[in-house]
Parts: C-alpha cells; sequence; structure tokens
C-alpha cells in the first residue's frame, strides 16, 4: 500500500442501487450492487471498491454522497458513513441531490446543447419515479423553484402548465425511460445523463459549492397520505 493517498470516495444509496465509487486522481474504480438491506452491502461493496483502487479506508480524504430524494433509509446510510469519516479521517464531507446532479449531467450533454440552440427559452426538468404512481420533481429555470414529491396526475398537470419548452431527465420505475410516462410531449435527455454517474460523483467532490449543507438530507413530503395504503 501506498503512504499519504488522498483518495474521494462517491456514495449514493438514496435509490433501489447502491453504488461506491473511488478516485485518486487518475481513475475511477466503481461498483454497485442492488438490494433493500444497503446498510448490510455498504462495506463489503466499500471494501471492495478501495481494494481495487489499493486503497485503504485512511486514505479517503474527501467523500462525496446523493443526499435525497430517495429512500430513507437509504439516504441515512450515506450520511451517517459521511459523517464517521468526517469525525475519524478528518475528511472533507460534500454532497448533491440527485435533481442537482442530473441537471449538470444535461447540461455538459450535447443533445441538451443542440436541443437548447433551437429551444433557447428552454429549461431542464429532472422527474424521478418515488413510489407506487408518486413523482419526485424539480425544474430549473433560475427562479430557485424547490423540488416536489407529486402524483402522477399531479406532475402531468405541473409539466403541462408550463409555458416554456422542457428537456427532461431521470428515470421511471425500475429505472426505465420516461417515454412511457411523457410520450413525445417533451425532449427526453438521453438515458446515460439519466442515472447518477460515478465520474460525475467524484468531479463534484472537488467543488466547494456543494460543501454547504452537506450533511443535510433532503427526504420531501409525500404527495398524499392515505390511509391503507
Amino acid at each position: 500500500m501506498q503512504n499519504n493517498r488522498k483518495i474521494t470516495l462517491g456514495l449514493d444509496s438514496s435509490g433501489p442501487l447502491l453504488r461506491v465509487c473511488a478516485g485518486d486522481g487518475e481513475k475511477i474504480y466503481s461498483f454497485h450492487k442492488a438490494g433493500i438491506k444497503q446498510e448490510q452491502l455498504l462495506l463489503p461493496l466499500l471494501e471492495r471498491t478501495l481494494q481495487k483502487a489499493g486503497a485503504e479506508m485512511t486514505d479517503v480524504k474527501r467523500i462525496f454522497f446523493v443526499r435525497g430524494p430517495g429512500r430513507f433509509t437509504g439516504i441515512r446510510i450515506s450520511l451517517t458513513f459521511a459523517s464517521m469519516l468526517k469525525y475519524l479521517n478528518g475528511a472533507q464531507v460534500r454532497s448533491a441531490t440527485v435533481f442537482e446532479i442530473l441537471q449538470r449531467q444535461v447540461l455538459a450533454s450535447r443533445a441538451y446543447h443542440v436541443w437548447k440552440e433551437a429551444h433557447p427559452e428552454g429549461v431542464v426538468a429532472v422527474v424521478l419515479h418515488a413510489f407506487r404512481d408518486e413523482y419526485f420533481l424539480q425544474i430549473f429555470d433560475g427562479k430557485n423553484e424547490p423540488p416536489q414529491w407529486l402524483s402522477k396526475e399531479q406532475l402531468l398537470i405541473t409539466l403541462a402548465a408550463r409555458r416554456e419548452p422542457l428537456f427532461c431527465a431521470g428515470t421511471d420505475k425500475d429505472g426505465a425511460s420516461l417515454v412511457a410516462l411523457l410520450g413525445n410531449r417533451y425532449c427526453l435527455a438521453p438515458m446515460a445523463d439519466s442515472w447518477v454517474r460515478p465520474q460525475t460523483l467524484i468531479e463534484m467532490a472537488e467543488e466547494e459549492q456543494f460543501e454547504k449543507d452537506a450533511l443535510e438530507p433532503l427526504y420531501l413530503k409525500p404527495a398524499r397520505f392515505e390511509l391503507g395504503r
């Protein structure tokens, strides 16, 4: 093992797919695993990732995680682990929402730039399946609109009410494309930009703007509460 290594760790436990990635400044090593009990999967997956990078836990000097929205337990797993590394390693902790991560990937894509030239007034909307027939939504129109948790009906009404063209990124149930949900009413981002990429996590870990509120999770409030759901 090399001494005084500086490893950046990326975590996403907000959804059904647990992802762990590590960057050493030259390469990014990433592994993922699907499962409900992510608290049991995290350490083995982390050990596998660090071993691939030729590193140890003490080498982790920076950690970046997805702070929501998503599964309550999943978000807490990453948050708790990041807090632990901050205390034990003195690691810098940074985080962002899924909305911010996908928007970043979209803004860097060729597909978006081609669309934006044809629709200069258009804006990005991130749509993610939340639970049953409910969805997360955030529209990036420069007005700091907050993210929402909406029913399918509310989502479609909200999107249809927008006057500007929308470039939509995100996924439907089981990680499927949004095409079945939104049809051809909006331009859809390529699937490659609609999933959180390890490279994006490692890149965002270098930016100080994501240090603010890093340990503040984003849970959101469900669209409705019904007995017997």
